[in-house]
């Protein structure tokens, strides 16, 4: 045996790896994307996080802050979970965020179905039971169907800023990097606020660039007044 067949070379793809990266190259070779960032201050809803957790009862994360803002953005920018049907574009019934979770078995994508009629609380309940599933290899498929927009956050692994693939259901994804401490010009005073990056990936054959700004721009806002989303 060769040393370039040696199976310490040779690492065989896993049956989800295998069906991410099909799924992901479809998606890079039909989809014509651009992508936009803008950095959003955190420091409030950071602050937030521990109180409403002990209030409600529940681990508050970050990721129950980012799926709330996500659904309640679309109900104000419905074209974000259209999608490309014929010569049609077709909008999505319901406010459905997939986010993206790391399991042993690989990236898994559980959904939070209807995020945009249910609270804060309850989103960050089925986020902690989904995610715990996922990583013991527990979802159902009912349970990663029907995602109409999506989210992924490296954050949590120290990385400042990425671009997203856009699944092949949805037309939309927002990556969110890690909160950075960073000094700000605020009212003439350099001020330490904790800031994070948003970057939207958006198929240009549904939506333009304008309309994206505004649903990101309108995301930071959320983010930024955190206490609306609860």
């Amino acid at each position: 045996m060769t040393e370039a067949s040696s199976p310490r070379n040779s690492i065989p793809l896993t049956r989800i790896r295998k069906l991410i990266g099909e799924r992901m190259l479809r998606a890079k070779q039909s989809k014509p994307c651009f992508y936009i960032e803008l950095k959003a201050d955190v420091t409030e809803l950071m602050g937030l996080r521990p109180r409403l957790s002990k209030s409600s009862g529940v681990k508050i994360t970050s990721n129950a802050f980012f799926i709330r803002a996500l659904a309640l953005a679309v109900k104000e920018y419905p074209l974000m979970v259209g999608r490309l049907e014929g010569d049609n574009i077709k909008i999505a019934e319901r406010v459905n965020v997939g986010f993206a979770v790391n399991a042993p078995q690989g990236l898994v994508v559980p959904v939070v179905k209807d995020a945009d009629k249910i609270t804060l609380a309850e989103i960050a309940r089925l986020e902690k039971l989904l995610t715990e599933k996922a990583r013991s290899n527990k979802l159902t498929l009912e349970e990663m169907q029907a995602e109409t927009i999506a989210l992924s956050n490296l954050g949590a692994y120290g990385i400042d800023s990425f671009v997203g693939i856009v699944p092949p259901p949805t037309s939309t994804i927002l990556a969110v990097g890690n909160v950075i401490p960073t000094v700000v010009c605020e009212d003439g005073k350099t001020v330490m606020r904790k800031m994070t990056s948003l970057t939207l990936a958006v198929d240009r054959r549904v939506i333009d660039e304008v309309y994206a700004a505004q649903f990101l721009s309108f995301i930071k806002e959320q983010l930024q007044k955190p206490q609306e989303l609860v």
